[in-house]
Formats: C-alpha cells, structure tokens, sequence
C-alpha cells in the first residue's frame, strides 16, 4: 500500500507512541502536567495551641530514653530493690529534665504513695507534675480522689469530680471515681443526701451508667442508718435501669441481704440466698461480691451458711485465672468468729492467709487487734504486734493508738504511754482524734497534770485541739475543784476562733464559779479574752505593716540598685567613647592623616584572620601627580613626573633627571 503523502517520522512518533515528545519544551510541560495530577499539595500543619488539650501518650509511642527510665521506676517500686523515696525522688527531678517521665510513670509512683499513706508526698508530687504539664488520665483522677478521701476531704474530692464530669471534658470520670466520692460521703462523713444528688448527677451527665457498685454503696449508707425500705428502694430502682432483667453483678445482693435482715425477713434472705448463688445462677460473683454475702449472714447470726460459703470460695479460688479470696475475705471471717465470740478460731483462721499466698497488711492486723483490744486480750494482741514487726509489715498510727487503749483497759497506764511515744519515735505524727483518746484515757486515771502536758504537746505540733479534748480538761478540773485550771480552759476555747464553746459547758463553768463565791470572774474572763483578742488583732495588724515596710524597702533597694548599674553602665559607656575619641584626635594630630575609619580597622582584623576583603587586590584610587603624558603610578605612593611622564609600580618614589630613571623598583 502506497501513502499519496510521505508521513515524516516526527509527525509519526507522537501518533504511534503518546508519551513522546517532538521537543525538550513539550516533554518539560508534560512531566508538569503528571506531577500535578499525581501529587496533591498538603496544608501545612499549624502548630499546636498552648491552650489546647493535652492527652497522655501510650507507652508504646514513648522514646526509648523515656521507656527505659518508666521500667527503672517500676523497678524501684517492687522487687528485691524496692525504694519508693529514691522513686518519688526521681520522678520528681525528671519532670523538668530532658527525659520526662510520662502520664503512667506519675501514675505508678502515685499509686504507691497512696499505698503507703504518704499523702504528703502524694499530693507534693502531684501538684510538681501538674505544674509540669504532664497530663492526667482517668487512674491519676481516680489516685487523687482517692487521696482526698483519705484525707477525709468530702467536699474537695465532689468538687473536683464535677470539674471532670463537666461538659467536654478531655478526661471523663470513670465509674471507678464516682465509687471512691459515694464511698467517702456515705462510710466516712454520713452525707446520704449528697451521694444520693451525686448518683444522679453520674446518670444524667452520660459519661457513666447505672453502676452496681454505686448503688451498694448507698444502700449499705441506708442500712448503717436503719432505713431498709430505702435500700430496697434503691435496688428496684437499679433494677428498673437495666430494663426489669435481674442484676447480674453480685456486688448488691450482699447490702440487699442486710437490708432484708434489717427489716425483719429473714426468709426473704435465704430465698435470695438460694436463687443467686445456686449452680444455675447468671449472677457473677468475685471477691468483693463474695465478702458482702458472708458479712451479711456473719453479722446476723448465720455462723454456718457463711462457714459453708467461705469454704466454697476457697475452693473456687485459683489464682490467677480465678479470684474468689483476697485479705478483705479473711478479715470478714475474723469479724464473723469474734460476733460469735470464738477468738481462738479468729487467729487460727487469720493465720490461714499464708496457704494462700496471701500476706495479712497492716489493715488485717489492725482488725484482728480491734477485736482483742475490745475484749481485753491484750497478750494475744501484744503478739501480733511482735508477729507484724517481725514481718516487716510496719505498724501504722492506729495500730499503736490500738494498743494504747488496749493497755488503758487494762490498767496499764506505763505501757500505753509508752506505745504513744512511739508514734513521736518513728516520725508518724498523731492527729486530733489520737491525743484526745490519749486525754481521755490519763483523765479517766485522774491523771490530769499528765493529760494537760500531752494537751500542750500537741499545741506546740501545730495540731489543732478538738473541742472534745477542751471539754475533757474543763470537766476534769472541775471536778478537781482547780477552777484557775479550768478558766484557762474555757479561755482557750473562747480564743481558739476554729471550735465552739458550748452552751452546757458555759452553764458548767459558771455554776462552778458562782458556788466558789468567784461570779466576779466570770465577767472578767470574757473582758480578759475581748482584749487579748484586740491584743493579737493588733499585732497581726503590726506585723502586716512591718511586712509590707519591708517590702517596700526591699522594692525600692532592688530599685536603687537596678538605677546604679544603669549608672554605672552610662558612665563605663561615655568614658570608652571619649578614649576613643581621644585617642582618634591624638593620631590626627600626631600623623596629619587622618585617622584610621571603621572599615580600615576591619580589614586589618580580618588580615590577621589570613581573610581577605572583597576589593583587596583591586587597583587603588589614590592619587597621583601627572606630566605631560598624564601617566599614572600604581598602588604606591605619589610620583613626580617629567617630561616623559613616567611613574614608579609599587615602591620608592622615583626621581626623574634630563629624562632618566635613576630607580625604580617592581
């Protein structure tokens, strides 16, 4: 077949093959055209707000340096190497340095320190890490809640749980830390009304269910404080929130058991008894839910169903795929045989704990003492101490506030001082509650002169007395007719602005003044306390002054300084300008030239650095004196021209005689 037209081959290459290209221009526009559709362009990406949000990062994400100081911290926590100061003090200094430590770190540390009571340290590291902005999770809310609690802080811990719950919270509140808030309005502070407002609050904020452990724990409030029929209000209505289905947590049925004793339906008991806890039951039951069960039939006379469901758990329990026995188990049995009065079967059951590689805490040792103290065996409760020194578990404030009062009972007034002092020995710092017991006790002996020493010891500490410790003092120096004693009392109550001085105690007082024929002193006490009142006002006032004087003082000293250095820098200043103004006049008057400029100091630097300027080597303008060729000499100084006008390269100036150069140098 014959073309009518020859076809070029340039015409015939992009027909055939698409992505050739006649010329470079086309193949450049084209290459253009595919990198535009290929690639897509990114925004680029804003940095982060200062105010934004920061969440904490998983352990998998962290740096090794960081990895590796979160497992030497755990290392420091448990182990053969155990030294939880040496990691609250790492922890602690790491927060500002290059290898922080991360939310989880903080958290473990934290976790320990609350295991340990050590809220002051607790609370120190918290607040060093919150400054640091490492951000908190749901366990370190959960901590310090928890801490609060401990403290005994109600209103603190609500307060900072509805922070957390608000709206758009980066952190919701757990159903763990609507459990610790419940737990310390109703077992520590009685505020039924508040945890109940707080359970509906944790169901209409969205962040958390019905939760069983919740509403247990308001029942078990209901029961302590004799309201049954509230308790199983409760349950119907935790019942009617998961749609009438039977609950199949155990964690309620246990208060639900208590509140049906406590209204006289025993039978009811063992029907619940039987439906929940039988082979076919759905109900889940772990160790929690188990130790509620057995206190319930314990406490209430059913010595054999709760030996019967205690002996089932132990079978049940196999670690670690099964927990069905933890320390509370035990301690719940303890409580069970000492209702019934069977100590001996109390320790044997307690000493049980190590078959199953349980280690009793100093929470099981302090039940076990309890319930001896309250029944005068203080030999087998003098043994335990012995037995728990010797473990290593160490003895806590209550402990030693135990055996006190135990020795107290007992007639032994030596020993139960001497066990309060060693509270003072080991640094555990008594509170209010301790020393009033510790009153008490001396006043119940007549020992009155003693009590006041320890009154006044826990003045000098920095703890506040209570009003029951006042009161004690009052009524023991009335009744020792040392009336001077007891308005000494009374007016240290009426100064102390944080108690209140009853109106029974006034009435005491009084009558007690007025039978002595002393009804003048009454009027004079309360003068006496107006105008020591004003006394320390006044001072308070003057030392406020005086501090603010000092302050003053102090402010205008760091300004006085501040204002001579200025000075001082001026004048350093204008002295080195005017050296370096005389020092310029001096060379203009010395050398007629003029002296060397800024630009010529800086080459002769860089000269010395071997670096070069950008016009050095360049031919240089200076002037030149001409003849009559006009020539000109280069690079050197100026030259006298003849005739010839010939000039000298870059050496002494040259004379010129009759036409002759007689030197010249290259």
């Amino acid at each position: 077949m014959s073309l009518s037209k020859p076809v070029s081959a340039r015409r015939l290459v992009p027909a055939l093959f698409p992505l050739a290209h006649a010329d470079a221009a086309s193949a450049t526009a084209s290459r253009r055209e595919r990198r535009k559709d290929t690639f897509v362009a990114t925004p680029p990406i804003p940095a982060p707000s200062p105010r934004a949000v920061r969440l904490a990062e998983p352990l998998p994400t962290l740096a090794p340096s960081r990895l590796a100081f979160h497992n030497r911290i755990l290392a420091l926590l448990s182990g053969p190497q155990a030294d939880l100061p040496e990691a609250a003090l790492l922890t602690r200094h790491a927060l500002h340095s290059n290898c922080r430590p991360s939310s989880f770190t903080c958290a473990a540390v934290l976790a320990a320190l609350l295991r340990t009571r050590r809220l002051e340290d607790f609370f120190a590291l918290h607040r060093f890490a919150l400054q640091a902005a490492v951000p908190p999770t749901a366990a370190t809310h959960v901590l310090y809640l928890s801490a609060l609690a401990a403290r005994r802080l109600a209103d603190d811990a609500l307060h900072h749980l509805r922070i957390i719950a608000r709206p758009g919270s980066p952190v919701p509140p757990s159903p763990t830390a609507y459990r610790v808030v419940v737990e310390c309005l109703v077992a520590d502070h009685g505020r039924l009304a508040d945890a109940v407002k707080l359970k509906d609050e944790m169901l209409t904020s969205g962040f958390v269910g019905p939760d069983p452990k919740v509403y247990s724990l308001l029942m078990a409030g209901f029961v302590g404080a004799g309201d049954g029929a509230k308790a199983l209000e409760l349950y119907q209505e935790l019942k009617d929130k998961v749609g009438g289905e039977p609950i199949l947590d155990g964690i309620v049925y246990g208060t639900l058991m208590k509140a049906y004793f406590l209204m006289g339906t025993g039978e009811k008991v063992m029907e619940c008894y039987k439906e929940v806890l039988c082979v076919e039951s759905a109900v889940r039951f772990g160790a929690e839910s188990y130790n509620e069960v057995v206190d319930a039939l314990g406490q209430n006379g059913r010595l054999e169903d709760a030996l019967k469901l205690f002996d089932r758990m132990l079978e049940e329990h196999d670690t670690p795929l099964r927990i069905a026995v933890d320390l509370r188990s035990f301690r719940v049995m303890v409580d069970t045989y000492c209702a019934a009065g069977r100590f001996e079967d109390a320790v044997a059951v307690f000493r049980r704990m190590g078959e199953w590689k349980l280690v009793p805490d100093v929470a099981s040792y302090n039940n076990l003492i309890r319930h001896l103290q309250i029944n005068q065996l203080i030999d087998k409760a003098e043994v335990l101490y012995n037995e728990m020194c010797e473990s290593g578990v160490g003895a806590d404030k209550e402990t030693y506030l135990l055996l006190t009062e135990a020795c107290f009972s007992v007639d032994r007034i030596d020993d139960g001082i001497s066990y309060f002092d060693k509270m003072d020995e080991l640094e555990l710092k008594p509170d209010a509650t301790a020393y009033h017991k510790l009153i008490d006790g001396l006043v119940g002996f007549s020992m009155v002169d003693k009590a006041q020493e320890y009154f006044n010891q826990m003045k000098e500490k920095g703890v506040n007395p209570s009003i029951s410790s006042y009161e004690t003092l009052l009524k023991a120096y009335i009744a020792a007719d040392r009336l001077d004693d007891a308005v000494n009392v009374a007016k240290g109550i009426l100064l102390n602005e944080k108690v209140l001085f009853s109106y029974g105690m006034r009435e005491l007082l009084e009558g007690a003044l007025r039978g002595d024929g002393r009804g003048n002193d009454i009027a004079k006490l309360y003068e006496d306390v107006e105008r020591e009142k004003a006394e320390a006002e006044a001072r308070a006032a003057e030392e406020k002054a005086r501090a603010e004087a000092l302050a003053r003082e102090e402010r205008e000293r760091r300004r006085a300084e501040i204002a001579a250095k200025d000075e001082a820098a001026a004048k350093a200043s204008a002295a080195a300008i005017e050296a370096i103004l005389a020092h310029k006049r001096k060379t203009e008057n010395e050398g007629g030239a003029p002296a060397p400029d800024a630009n010529t100091l800086d080459g002769g630097f860089l000269s010395k650095l071997g670096l070069k300027t950008a016009g050095e080597g360049a031919l240089q303008d200076n002037p030149t004196e001409s003849g009559d060729d006009g020539e000109g000499a280069l690079h050197g100084n100026p030259t006298e021209s003849g005739d010839d006008g010939e000039g000298a390269l870059q050496g002494n100036p040259t004379e010129r005689n009759g036409g002759n150069v007689q030197q010249g140098y290259l």
